[in-house]
């Protein structure tokens, strides 16, 4: 009798720490990027990233902090624009998320920043100003290149390989594309490249005949814009209209299939562009991630959507390593991680950049990129 009471008591005293250990808690995961406007195109490409990304942890059954982890995204348009990123910013802060993925571009990086910051949010953005991670900030994370990668790699290989001797400049005026147009002059001047002309436009220009009408009589070798897919494939399109002949290249901005969609037949092997981390199609796990996001969603990965996949999977690490959902206590578990994702190795130095950002040259061939090398 002794022995039964016993088993029934000791049964009875390990259902709560069961039921405990299946005790459900939603982790809302906050997401940043353009959704509306003219690169929406892109925004929709980082939510699907991200959306893989929650969906394959939910299958795993995490359980942290002994409750099982149900991750659920709050998605919001900031629309590319800082002031919209600043009230996207407080919205998702206001509905607690533990984390914020994103936000796409620097422009509306660099103000929410402080937003997420003073709420002690972890940020793990893509945004590539260099500007972004000299903040100081101790919870934003940098999980792509920045321009400094990706600006002065473009300048290398136009200098190295192209054998590039004169170069025009167009910059869009955001904190991304005027970033990224300083980042490719310096190192282009360094290797004795002549920049010969340098303009500007702004994110939602559309007609630059008058820019390129300019640029015509300094027949520069090649054209760099500092700026996005919006701009980048009507420059080349009108280029080809205005009969110069000449390279267009630029950053992980312009290095998507909406360069094809915008630029027509115009986008052809004489654009370049650079973009963050090692060639995918090289790599077992890159090519599975493009292959199952291909059928997904209908469409091809297309700049960062493996970014944000990575990006949430490098927070989930840090809060199994913490034991704890919450940003203060696995915050600086995040400081110290070593992971591999798709898109390379995640290790962040003291400024919480990437240690190491390999950039990857691509050249478009029938509109749209194709990996030629990593740099």
């Amino acid at each position: 009798m002794y022995n039964r009471m016993h088993i029934i008591a000791a049964s009875l005293a390990i259902i709560p720490a069961f039921a405990s250990a299946q005790e459900v808690q939603t982790v809302k995961i906050g997401f940043s990027s353009p959704l509306t406007g003219p690169q929406a195109s892109a925004g929709k490409d980082n939510q699907g990233g991200l959306q893989m990304a929650v969906e394959r942890l939910n299958t795993q059954g995490l359980v942290i902090g002994g409750k099982k982890i149900k991750f659920e995204i709050v998605a919001e348009d900031d629309q590319a624009d800082p002031k919209s990123g600043v009230g996207v910013a407080q919205k998702l802060v206001d509905q607690g998320v533990k984390a914020i993925v994103g936000p796409y571009n620097s422009g509306v990086t660099i103000p929410a920043s402080r937003v997420y910051n003073d709420a002690g949010i972890v940020t793990a953005t893509v945004a590539s100003n260099p500007k972004i991670t000299q903040q100081g900030f101790a919870t934003l994370y940098r999980v792509a290149a920045s321009d400094s990668q990706l600006g002065g790699k473009m300048a290398l290989y136009a200098a190295k390989e192209l054998k590039i001797k004169t170069v025009s400049v167009i910059d869009d005026r955001t904190a991304y594309g005027q970033g990224l147009a300083e980042e490719f002059i310096k190192i282009a001047q360094a290797n004795g490249i002549k920049i010969v002309s340098k303009d500007f436009t702004n994110d939602k220009a559309t007609d630059f005949t008058a820019i390129l009408t300019s640029i015509k009589g300094k027949k520069p070798q090649a054209v760099f814009i500092g700026g996005y897919a919006p701009q980048g494939g009507p420059i080349k399109r009108q280029m080809k209209q205005l009969g110069i002949d000449a390279l267009l290249m630029g950053g992980d901005g312009i290095c998507s299939p909406e360069m094809g969609r915008l630029g027509g037949d115009a986008i052809g092997e004489s654009v370049y562009c650079t973009q963050g981390g090692t060639i995918l199609e090289k790599a077992k796990e890159g090519k599975a991630f493009a292959d199952d996001y291909q059928k997904k969603f209908g469409r091809p990965a297309e700049v960062y959507a493996v970014s944000f996949y990575d990006g949430m999977m490098v927070i989930a690490q840090a809060m199994k390593a913490a034991n704890s959902v919450e940003p203060k206590v696995y915050g600086p578990a995040l400081a110290k991680i070593k992971y591999k994702g798709v898109a390379g190795q995640y290790e962040f130095d003291d400024k919480h950049d990437l240690k190491q950002s390999p950039v990857t040259i691509f050249r478009f061939k029938d509109g749209v990129p194709v990996a030629l090398t990593s740099y």
